[in-house]
């Protein structure tokens, strides 16, 4: 048997009858605090060429990939072969230059082939956005900085799900020393009320998103 077969049983036993109670009790939501952890440690090692706490981490990574294809599988949704055998497809279909015909000689045009692929793919798969595409899983306060951005940079109407006002206050002799505490309080203030900062930022910031979405159809429409 494979370690990663042998990885894969382990979990499963984790989860099963007689198994592990945390493990049982874990969903996609619950875990997905930890996948930012330990990615969060994955990136320092790399920052530091750390190779070997890099290879534990790797591992401690590769535990999340195997657990949420373990909670689809006993959903009846997906498992692991399938989680690897559609990636496999994506790298080769993105590759043309290799796996087909073509030659490119720049990292540059390899990276054009490659949004202009991704781009053919999706056409049609889902309604435009007047938001620029962003990785939908971020860090919260990253994700809502950049749609926040996006707000002002495209003059989209904000609506009430953001006080502008109050805003340009707070934003008025904010300096980093400011801006840290105040974060680190309203996190503090979280954890003490036993709330999750991260997962409550990331859902007013999609609900942000949404609500713009739907005001702007909705102009175009009465246009």
């Amino acid at each position: 048997m494979s370690a990663i077969d042998e990885l894969r049983h382990t979990i499963a036993r984790l989860r099963g009858p007689g198994g592990c109670p945390w493990d049982q009790e874990q969903s996609h939501q619950t875990l997905t605090r930890c996948l930012i952890d330990e990615c969060s440690e994955l990136l320092d090692t790399i920052d530091r060429l750390d190779m070997p706490h890099m290879r534990e981490e790797l591992g401690d990574v590769l535990i999340q990939v195997i657990f949420h294809a373990q909670l689809a599988e006993e959903a009846g949704h997906f498992d692991l072969e399938a989680v690897a055998r559609e990636v496999n497809e994506k790298l080769v279909r993105r590759h043309p230059h290799v796996f087909g015909t073509g030659k490119l000689e720049t990292s540059e045009q390899v990276l054009t082939q490659w949004e202009q692929i991704k781009a053919a793919e999706k056409k049609g798969a889902e309604a435009p956005s007047v938001f620029k595409e962003l990785p939908p899983r971020l860090p919260a306060l990253m994700y809502a900085e950049a749609v926040w951005k996006q707000v002002g940079k495209k003059g989209l109407p904000a609506g009430p799900e953001v006080d502008e006002a109050r805003v340009r206050g707070l934003a008025s002799g904010l300096d980093q020393e400011k801006l840290g505490r105040m974060l680190f309080e309203l996190a503090a203030a979280a954890q003490s009320a036993g709330l999750d900062p991260e997962a409550s930022l990331r859902s007013h910031a999609d609900s942000l998103k949404r609500n713009v979405e739907r005001r702007v159809q909705g102009a175009t429409a009465n246009a």
